[in-house]
């Protein structure tokens, strides 16, 4: 099933993949087959590297799993639109919500047209250059079209499940700050965030000790992620998030917050790193980026990108357990 997710990637354009590059892949797909829902959901993730860790951990070893096979649950995972484009450190997201949404869970994808504005701090040495609102909008649109297109594809080829798949949604958080006063916003979610406690986050305490430090937007970055989970568990009744292991503190928050406004348990879980074969994480930032559109790099290119990659980090690229193979 991975090997097909790869494909469906590959599709978010107008020409063909190569013949070759499909029947390489498709070899691959004979090394794992998705177990039935029933067998465990998340045990089958975590088998595959897709998922690293969870939050908080006892919660979501013992009610997690019980939750997720009471029916229909709503997973989330944000994509700041830094560039117009998917890339390959995107991968094991997409991956992870096609195997929720496979499995009838219903999934969330948060553009964040207003975060991205803001910068997320984690795993960055130095504060990223301005996006202005214009090109956050630019980039949010091609964003926006190549997430549909990849679940649109996905099921058309390759859904051969009884099972009724999920609904898949696509949201820009922006809808939900653009009317929003800032004196309104700190005084109903910056009551609930403790100076602390933020400060201790790993992302934070990197930069603080760096020669460039933090600024005031970055850290409040934290706050704005925290404040998406808990409007998308109001609105939509979201009690999963996913993201990179780099984002566990933002999770934390989220839960944190969710859980002194409402009381009620939610859950973060986090994704390896897709990273080169000298473990630096793939991104724009880095400089290193291997888009998914073929307006920037071509099927050909793409293939070409996964065949240099050593064999074990190639079968976790395509198998879900990519931090794990390139070290």
């Amino acid at each position: 099933m991975a090997v097909s997710m790869l494909f469906c990637l590959w599709q978010c354009g107008s020409r063909s993949f190569p013949k070759r590059a499909r029947i390489s892949l498709t070899f691959r797909s004979k090394f794992h087959r998705s177990p039935p829902a029933h067998n465990g959901l998340l045990l089958s993730l975590h088998k595959r590297g897709i998922l690293k860790e969870s939050f908080p951990e006892s919660a979501a070893q013992d009610q997690l799993p019980q939750l997720l096979q009471s029916g229909s649950q709503t997973v989330y995972c944000g994509f700041d639109p830094t560039a117009d484009s998917l890339h390959v450190g995107n991968l094991l997201a997409i991956i992870g919500l096609l195997h929720f949404r496979s499995a009838g869970h219903n999934v969330i994808a948060v553009l964040g047209g207003a975060t991205a504005q803001i910068g997320d701090p984690s795993g960055k040495t130095t504060e990223r250059e301005r996006l202005s609102a214009e090109l956050a909008d630019e980039n949010t649109h091609g964003i926006r079209e190549s997430i549909q297109r990849i679940f649109t594809n996905h099921e058309l080829h390759f859904n051969h499940s009884s099972r009724t798949l999920g609904t898949v949604t696509v949201l820009n958080n922006m809808s939900w700050y653009k009317s929003r006063c800032v004196v309104d916003f700190l005084s109903e979610a910056g009551r609930h965030f403790r100076m602390g406690t933020m400060l201790s986050r790993h992302s934070v305490q990197s930069r603080l000790r760096s020669a460039d430090g933090m600024s005031l937007t970055e850290f409040t970055y934290q706050v704005f992620q925290a404040y998406d989970f808990y409007h998308l568990n109001q609105i939509y009744g979201c009690k999963i998030q996913l993201g990179g292991t780099d984002q566990l503190g933002n999770l934390m928050s989220g839960h944190e917050y969710i859980h002194k406004v409402t009381g009620e348990e939610v859950y973060g879980l986090t994704i390896p790193l897709v990273t080169s074969s000298v473990g630096d994480k793939l991104g724009k930032t880095a400089g290193n980026a291997v888009w998914l559109n073929r307006d920037k790099t071509s099927s050909f290119e793409l293939y070409q990108f996964f065949l240099r990659q050593p064999d074990a980090s190639v079968e976790g690229e395509a198998d879900g357990t990519a931090e794990r193979g390139s070290k």
